[in-house]
């Protein structure tokens, strides 16, 4: 009887420690599922706000890197010299950045010949005429003209039969040149009267982006990847304006205590790296479609940041020009194709 006892005592035991174990595995996988859903969750709000973040951060900082052209070359600085140091200090940030993701910078004749080829035009003679003009032209207006490279860009790809034609996007040409005639025509429209010639210069930095852009659409980028070619390309920017600057006295040590000029100059290669970077991200995150509208947000951000800091007042011929390029922009823009 006993022994009967103390097997019934043994089964009721067993079963009640099989019921905690069995209790406590149900729990443990409830948590998991929670901890699952929890992260899905999460993923998911990064997903949705994270391009949201790095749209906001590119436009604004890339807004702000007219006012800080303005502000590198205020003491008469030169443009050679500041587009080596934004050039080498972007490059090296993106260097490290590089190599912190155990990835190799490829020094194989054909990407060098590309880090080259991208450099002069989306770099080296873009960014020396770009502070040429900040020198002599408001950051807002440099804001407008910069709006124009996706316009140029669809125009190229016209004329090279790249892209089909589209009555809409025709228009967004039309509107984007009529904006740069109302800021050079009108004999009121900028602060001095010989503005317009940089208004000029500033539009051919344009040109150069687009034909970067045509050029990278063409022959492609999958076996450089993006963040190594901004990388080579910034560093070989370098090396192709250091030269140049040398022989023509341009290239200036960094001082300082000339600290306006100094913290302006790192700030623009600074901003070089991160907002390419995001930009980057974006497309990856959120697709090309939704990066491309980085445009509008860095044109007002532009025209805002140099209100903020230099006080700029601009005449009705500026506000008019910048309300149709942004129109312009609108509809050479491309579509969603709609399945």
């Amino acid at each position: 009887m006993n022994c009967l006892k103390t097997h019934s005592i043994k089964r009721i035991a067993g079963c009640a420690n099989e019921a905690i174990c069995n209790f406590a595995l149900t729990q443990s996988l409830e948590n998991r599922s929670v901890a699952g859903l929890s992260m899905m969750v999460e993923r998911n709000m990064l997903r949705k706000y994270l391009p949201w973040i790095g749209l906001a951060y590119m436009g604004v900082a890339w807004g702000l890197s007219f006012s800080l052209a303005k502000l590198a070359t205020a003491d008469g600085t030169t443009p050679l010299g500041i587009a080596f140091w934004q050039s080498l200090s972007a490059g090296l940030l993106l260097l490290v950045y590089v190599y912190l993701r155990r990835r190799r910078l490829s020094m194989a004749w054909p990407a060098i010949k590309l880090y080259i080829i991208v450099a002069l035009l989306g770099t080296t003679i873009p960014s020396v005429c770009f502070y040429y003009a900040a020198a002599h032209v408001p950051a807002g207006v440099l804001a407008i003209t910069v709006t124009l490279v996706p316009i140029l860009t669809y125009g190229l790809a016209l004329l090279m039969r790249s892209e089909i034609f589209s009555a809409t996007r025709l228009t967004g040409i039309m509107l984007g040149t009529l904006s740069i005639f109302l800021l050079v025509v009108p004999e009121n429209s900028l602060p001095e009267s010989v503005s317009f010639i940089w208004v000029l210069v500033a539009c051919f930095s344009s040109l150069c982006y687009a034909i970067e852009n045509i050029y990278l659409a063409k022959r492609g980028i999958n076996d450089i990847g993006a963040i190594r070619l901004a990388c080579g390309t910034c560093l070989f920017s370098a090396f192709i304006l250091a030269p140049v600057g040398f022989a023509t006295e341009n290239i200036f040590m960094l001082d300082i205590t000339k600290g306006l000029v100094t913290s302006s100059i790192i700030a623009l290669g600074v901003i070089t790296a991160t907002a390419y970077s995001a930009f980057v991200a974006c497309i990856a995150v959120a697709g090309p479609l939704f990066a491309s509208q980085v445009g509008y947000v860095v044109t007002l951000a532009g025209v805002f940041w140099g209100i903020a800091i230099f006080g700029e007042n601009h005449s009705i011929w500026v506000w008019a020009s910048l309300v149709t390029m942004l129109f312009g922009l609108v509809l050479v823009s491309p579509r969603r194709q709609h399945t």
